[in-house]
Order: structure tokens, then sequence, then C-alpha cells
């Protein structure tokens, strides 16, 4: 019998252990936690949005995206929609966003632990891997009450992300003591701090705008949503699939901005937009012109970076003025200063390069060593593609293991 050891009982790590585990394949997952899937509990804010229709390669990131085609395919994914499916879990689905219909993380953690026992996969809770060797073909895990011998092994120990869940990089540290190469792990699906005095003037205010993020003064990408203004810069789902580029970005040294719409909606020019509501409007003073249209918060802030008072109406402002009002509505200038660290991020950028991984995940340095999920070199979008490629990574080493794939 094969003897498999999988060092993290999270997503990934669990439905590795669920597909490989068979007559012939022994499965032992360990996990420094009391119980597996920690980290699901948080996902979706409680609810766990474990898949989207949308599988689109653009929603996944890498700094070698050329190999993500090779390892996320049409048919793997059915093989997620299918897993869940045998699994019982029955869709709750918006707008292409898969939640359990009981709405509860807890149902998907309780459903994948359940059928790891079921299979007889051995749960090593509350066990600290220390140290990981190689002796004559078989991997040594070492922990604290001894050693234990292993055919095969498979690391599924998340990112630098959430690391209260238990997630350190200590998946990192077995790779390249393995000689794997790291592409740099940075804070991804994170809050951007932001400079401006007036920060904490709209904190708390949240609205629908386009935000597109510049990096030495260059466009590189835009996300249309809800922000979220606070008191160090901006949050929200738009700015979190933002800020992979962002984080990447400051590492390098480069600068970087953002200039944010507030008036997505608008299909005319917005001086001419403007103009034609100050017609409709003419007795308003400037507070209540845009109170229709924007939080009062986010008015009074659009103001005074403008110099206009509150007060005046817009038949009353200098052209000048309705040029500066028209630029700060539709491309208001945020310069990011950083990003919230690891405790804050969903996820990480960067990870164990696919280059030194074969498109099952099995390394190209040491036979039978295998990656999945987080530690990889693979982030995705907000709206359950993190998730959704853990249950494929693990899906596709499970099979490796069990013998299903050449």
């Amino acid at each position: 019998m094969k003897n498999v050891a999988i060092i993290g009982a999270g997503a990934s790590g669990l439905v590795c252990s669920i597909t490989a585990a068979c007559r012939d394949v022994r499965v032992v997952l360990f996990d420094k936690n009391s119980f597996a899937g920690k980290k699901l509990l948080a996902t979706g804010n409680g609810r766990c949005n474990y898949w989207n229709s949308d599988q689109s390669l653009s929603h996944y990131h890498s700094s070698e995206e050329d190999l993500l085609p090779n390892i996320i395919t049409k048919s793997l994914e059915n093989e997620v929609l299918d897993f869940f499916d045998l699994l019982g879990v029955v869709p709750l689905i918006k707008n292409g966003y898969y939640y359990p219909y009981s709405n509860q993380a807890s149902s998907i953690r309780d459903l994948l632990e359940k059928e790891a026992l079921r299979r007889d996969v051995v749960f090593a809770f509350d066990t600290e891997v220390l140290d990981v060797v190689l002796e004559e073909g078989k991997f040594v895990i070492v922990e604290r009450d001894g050693r234990e011998y292993f055919d095969d092994l498979v690391i599924a120990t998340g990112s630098k992300a959430s690391p209260k869940t238990g997630s350190t990089g200590f998946g990192y540290q077995i790779a390249e003591k393995f000689h794997h190469p790291i592409v740099p792990v940075r804070p991804s699906l994170v809050q951007l701090q932001c400079h401006g005095s007036f920060l904490k003037n709209w904190a708390g205010v949240r609205c629908q705008c386009l935000v597109s993020l510049f990096q030495d003064d260059v466009f590189l990408s835009s996300q249309e949503g809800e922000i979220q203004l606070t008191d160090y810069g901006v949050s929200g789902i738009c700015v979190f699939n933002l800020s992979r580029y962002a984080s990447i970005g400051l590492s390098q040294g480069k600068k970087i901005s953002l200039k944010v719409n507030f008036l997505p909606f608008l299909d005319m020019n917005i001086l001419d937009w403007l103009t034609s509501r100050g017609e409709q409007l003419s007795d308003y003073s400037m507070d209540l012109f845009l109170e229709g249209v924007l939080p009062s918060k986010l008015i009074s802030v659009i103001l005074s970076c403008c110099g206009i008072s509150s007060k005046a109406v817009f038949t009353s402002l200098s052209l000048e003025e309705k040029k500066k009002l028209s630029l700060m509505l539709v491309s208001f200038p945020l310069e990011v200063s950083g990003t919230k660290d690891f405790s804050s991020s969903q996820v990480c950028s960067g990870g164990v390069a696919l280059s030194s991984v074969s498109s099952d995940l099995e390394s190209k340095i040491v036979p039978r060593l295998y990656f999945t999920g987080e530690v990889l070199d693979v982030d995705g979008d907000c709206g359950g593609y993190n998730l959704g490629f853990s249950w494929m990574s693990g899906i596709l080493v499970g099979k490796k293991i069990r013998g299903d794939l050449s």
C-alpha cells in the first residue's frame, strides 16, 4: 500500500485526500489546528462562495500565466462540479457565484471532513510538522512525537494570508529546501492604503464606482463595483481585485495610483451632464445639487478638494471650477502608499513557481512531491476563484497519486 502525507487540512488538502484515498492508498493529513478547514469557515463572510460559473482564465493570475491553461482545463472544472454534487452540496447560485444552499460555510467544511473520514483518511490534528527530509527515497515527516515515512508528499499548507487560521508560509520553506524557486509572496485581495488628509472625512462611505489602477502613470487595470472609503484608504471587492498589481508594483518601488469614477453610469460627457443638471436644479446649492447622486460625506470631500463652497449654485461656478468638479467626479486621484499586511489579505500573489512543477502539479525536481492550492504561484479574483483553484489542484494531484493520471 502506498503511504501519502498531506501537510495542510485546508480546502486543497481535504479534496486531495478524498480523491487520493482508496484501498491501495493510505492518506495521512497533518494540520497544526485542532480541526480541518479552519480558513474555509471564514470564506464568503461565513457563507463560502466556493465556485463561479465564469471560469475564464482572465480571473486567475500568475507570474507565469502562459502555463495556467495546462492546469486549469474545462474537464477539470466539470470534475469540481461533479465532486460537490456527489458530496451532496446543493448550490445556491447568484449571478454565477456558488454558495451552499444552507448559506453556511460550515456545511462545506463538515461534508469534506466527513467524506475524508468515510474514505479512511487519517487526520493528525494539533500536529506541527517541524521538518521534511528525504531518506532513501522516502519522505520523512518530522514532528515533536517522532518521525513517519511516506512514499508521496503533498504540500497544501496555504500561503501567508490570514495567519490566524494557521497559514505561516511553511510550505514555501519546504519548497525552497527542495530547490524550488519561489516567486516573491505579497498580500493580495487586500485593502489599499492611500495618502490624503481628507480620508478621515469620507470614512464609512460605500458607493458604486469604476476604479482604475496606474503604475508609474501607465494604466494597468480597472474594476467596477462597490468601493468602501476608509480613514486609511479604500477597500471593497473592486479594490481587492486590483490589489495584487498594487502590491507587486509597490514592492518594486513603482508609483501606484488610482483614479476613481464615482459616476460610472454616465454615457455622456460629464460637463454636459452637469450643465444640464444645473439648468434643471438652478436654485440648488452644491451640496443639494449632488445629494441625489452621491453620499453627503463624499460630496463634502469632493467640493473641498475643488475649493467650491457647498452653498454655491452650479451656474455661479467659473468654467475652471466646473472642469475641476467634472474631473473629481469621474477621475478622483488617489496615491497608493501601501497595502494592509498578510493578516488582512485573503490570499497572496506569488508562491512556488509553476515552471518548477508539471501540469499535474508534481515537482520537476523531486519525484512524488506535489503542491496544491495557495502555496503555488496562482491567485484568483474575488468570487470563488481561489477556492476554485484549490479544488481543481486538489483533485488533479489526488488523481495522479491514485493512479488515474499517466
